[in-house]
């Protein structure tokens, strides 16, 4: 009888590891309060934390803030050297516009901020040339421009059309052009002259760039008509017989125009910016392998004045605070990584959570994170991001990518078995704006990982000093952060991970995370 009796607990055990009592998963969730959502808005997005601009004091304040909220719960952390912090570099990157300049082969030489502008790229200080080509033309847009040869040659590019949607056209082809390896590419505009001069100033200023000095790309330069018809006449091309004409698109070789451009890039300074990382692991044996990731973004846009910042004063409040953008969605992964650590026993899969930096200046710290994961990348199976959370409607949120994968089903099953929640999940209400790509579920996403990303919408406080604290809707926050916690528990235990529909497959994953 007692060989029988343990025979049956052997069996009975790992059933128990496989899900959690109700009892601890109210306590769980009952952690995630209206309370604590108000308090850890306020102290992320407070004042003191200036706008938390990539890289800046109050940023690092913040990470740390998670840091050790991450290991009172109990997480291990899965930063670098064992802790919790997980940093990347960033370089301040300055073009060296004494030595910065076209130079036409038996002709005028073209100086950068007075006779052109840079959108990007550089060039080694020997510089890059090539011979010459106008693209132009209309028929066939961007697509047309993708079957020029244009490798190795300085490409002069024409509008097609006058009118925006003319407009979005030519940057499409313009940046085709930009990916064919020339030696350079030259927009050729016409720009009042207030815009021009912004133009010009823009091109000279230091930028930041993430990780080490990358592999120099061709210069993308812009000229104004005026300037640079004379030179193109002179070897046969007449600037105003093409502009604007709706013939097919064509690449025009221009005998005898030799040209070398030279754009070198120095970098200036070196700082860092932080990631923050605590890993939960999970109680199944097999599927702790396996793990979810719950992320957002702790960075904001500064104040008015910081550099590369975005922030501009309203009324004398010269403090971008963020409290949506994102101090919500951070808040969120905090009582998210609470709440899991509560759980007896722990979900059958393991979870990462991550708050991450630089999503304001382009997914700079998720990008990192997602090249450079704790674990194999193949072993993350969801992601579920939150960003700007926390005003806005009250009983609903969109759930943007839910129609690419399996994980819109659990959604939609949990939230319909949580009345209580008063929540309903409701697709992109904004496809035109592209959001999907735009924070930081995408670098997971083109990395093969099935992601949600839960999201309240822009208002008018976006971006701007009004973005505070005491606008936050900590009730309907909490309610939306319960709706996660049901969701990323449901997958945690599934005896399957989610699935990919392979339309979209194939459509978004990209090998090696890039487009």
């Amino acid at each position: 009888m007692r060989a029988l009796r343990l025979l049956s607990l052997a069996l009975v055990a790992p059933a128990a590891l496989a899900a959690q009592s109700e009892q601890s998963v109210a306590g769980a969730v009952n952690s995630i309060t209206e309370a604590d959502v108000a308090h850890r808005v306020g102290v992320i997005a407070h004042d003191s934390m200036g706008g938390r601009n990539t890289p800046s004091p109050g940023l690092d304040l913040t990470a740390q803030w998670v840091a050790d909220e991450f290991e009172r719960f109990g997480l291990a952390p899965g930063g670098d050297d064992g802790s919790y912090l997980q940093r990347y570099p960033l370089l301040w990157m300055q073009v060296d516009t004494a030595h910065s300049m076209i130079a036409v082969e038996g002709g005028p030489s073209w100086r950068l901020g007075s006779d052109f502008a840079r959108r990007g790229g550089a060039t080694t200080e020997a510089g890059s040339s090539g011979s010459a080509v106008v693209v132009h033309g209309a028929e066939g847009g961007a697509d047309a421009v993708a079957s020029l040869p244009l490798e190795g040659k300085v490409v002069f590019m024409v509008p097609p059309q006058d009118g925006q949607a003319g407009l979005r056209e030519f940057q499409r082809m313009i940046f085709t052009a930009w990916q064919m390896d020339p030696a350079a590419v030259i927009a050729v505009v016409s720009t009042a002259d207030r815009m021009w001069q912004r133009q010009l100033r823009g091109g000279v200023r230091a930028r930041m760039q993430v990780g080490s000095p990358a592999p120099t790309r061709s210069p993308l330069l812009m000229i104004q008509g005026a300037t640079a018809a004379p030179v193109l006449a002179q070897h046969g091309f007449e600037l105003g017989d093409a502009l604007g004409a709706a013939a097919p698109v064509t690449a025009a070789e221009l005998p005898g125009l030799e040209i070398t451009v030279s754009m070198p890039e120095r970098v200036i300074d070196e700082q860092s910016a932080p990631n923050t990382v605590g890993i939960l692991e999970g109680s199944d044996p097999q599927l702790k392998n396996e793990y979810i990731v719950f992320s957002a973004h702790m960075d904001h846009v500064g104040t008015a004045g910081d550099q590369a910042g975005g922030c501009t004063a309203v009324a004398g409040d010269a403090i971008c605070n963020g409290a949506d953008d994102d101090a919500s969605g951070t808040v969120a992964i905090v009582e998210l990584a609470e709440a899991f650590a509560m759980l007896e026993p722990r979900p059958r899969r393991s979870m990462i959570f991550v708050t991450v930096s630089g999503e304001e200046k382009g997914l700079w710290g998720s990008a990192h994170f997602a090249e450079n994961p704790p674990v194999p990348v193949e072993q993350l199976v969801a992601n579920f991001n939150a960003d700007m959370i926390g005003r806005n409607w009250t009983d609903t949120i969109s759930v943007i990518g839910k129609e690419h994968s399996d994980l819109g089903e659990t959604l939609h099953r949990v939230a319909d078995e949580h009345p209580e929640l008063d929540m309903v999940p409701v697709d992109d209400q904004w496809p035109n704006e592209n959001f999907y790509r735009r924070s930081d579920h995408f670098n997971f996403a083109r990395r093969g990982v099935p992601v949600l990303f839960f999201f309240n919408g822009t208002h008018q406080d976006y971006h701007r000093p009004g973005d505070e604290p005491d606008k936050i809707d900590a009730e309907k926050e909490a309610r939306i952060v319960k709706l996660m916690f049901y969701v990323g528990l449901e997958v945690a235990n599934a005896d399957e991970k989610p699935q990919w529909n392979p339309e979209s497959y194939a459509e978004i994953v990209r090998p090696g995370g890039t487009d």
